[in-house]
């Protein structure tokens, strides 16, 4: 999915800031596990939190898009970066803390797998480990219809990227279109985004289902929300 825009990827996202959601984090993580040394980041794209988060923690890192795991290897060639799907995945070891930033949580599209992909990261979290997900939008909050651009300005690298967005079967259906100019040309590409749209009471009733009472913060990093649960 990412194969084309993996390499302009954080410069699509330069608007967020990276190291304040990891101290928010890691604030997080102190207090109910003090003293955690090792960090799984799922769906950790193209590594852009798991740089700040290997300044506290032994971190490693999964994600199913190789592209993107390419862009991460290049940022942080130390550490070790799985390839992966988050509903499915045996790494025969376990952590003391998993996170799942940014929302990817929404790419498993269904219940039954927002399911799976909670229990398979309670299978890799130690006892008394901590489990971090922030979510996709719920059903009450997506807009259906709507509209967005983003735009880029950067020497040598302009972008122009529009979506509309809309809802079909409970999931929210995102349609990118990306003008990339570089000094060699331009070039034009889109990618469709498909993420599940799920209600609060059915996360929780994954972490239940997994074996975890989760606390729910609405607020979240940047307005989403964050589930924050201890094995």
């Amino acid at each position: 999915m990412f194969d084309r825009s993996a390499d302009i990827y954080d410069a699509i996202y330069s608007f967020k800031d990276y190291a304040a959601e990891v101290a928010a984090v890691d604030g997080l993580i102190q207090k109910r596990k003090p003293g955690a040394k090792t960090l799984l980041d799922v769906a950790c794209g193209t590594g852009a939190h798991l740089e700040h988060l290997a300044a506290s923690y032994e971190v490693e890192g999964l994600d199913i898009e190789g592209a993107l795991l390419e862009v991460a290897r290049r940022r942080m060639p130390d550490v070790v970066l799985h390839r992966g799907d988050m509903t499915d995945f045996d790494l025969e070891k376990t952590f003391d803390v998993i996170t799942c930033l940014f929302s990817a949580i929404g790419y498993v599209q269904t219940e039954k797998g927002l399911g799976r992909a909670i229990a398979a990261m309670v299978r890799h979290l130690e006892p008394g480990g901590v489990l971090i997900v922030e979510p996709w939008l719920g059903p009450d909050v997506f807009e259906d219809g709507r509209i967005d651009m983003t735009l880029v300005d950067e020497p040598g690298l302009k972008i122009a990227r529009t979506n509309n967005s809309s809802i079909e079967d409970g999931i929210s259906v995102l349609e990118f279109h990306y003008l990339v100019t570089r000094p060699e040309g331009t070039t034009h590409f889109s990618e469709t985004h498909r993420l599940g749209l799920f209600t609060t009471e059915q996360h929780l009733r994954a972490f239940e289902a997994a074996g975890l009472d989760a606390d729910y913060d609405p607020e979240g990093l940047m307005g989403r929300g964050l589930y924050v649960a201890v094995r």
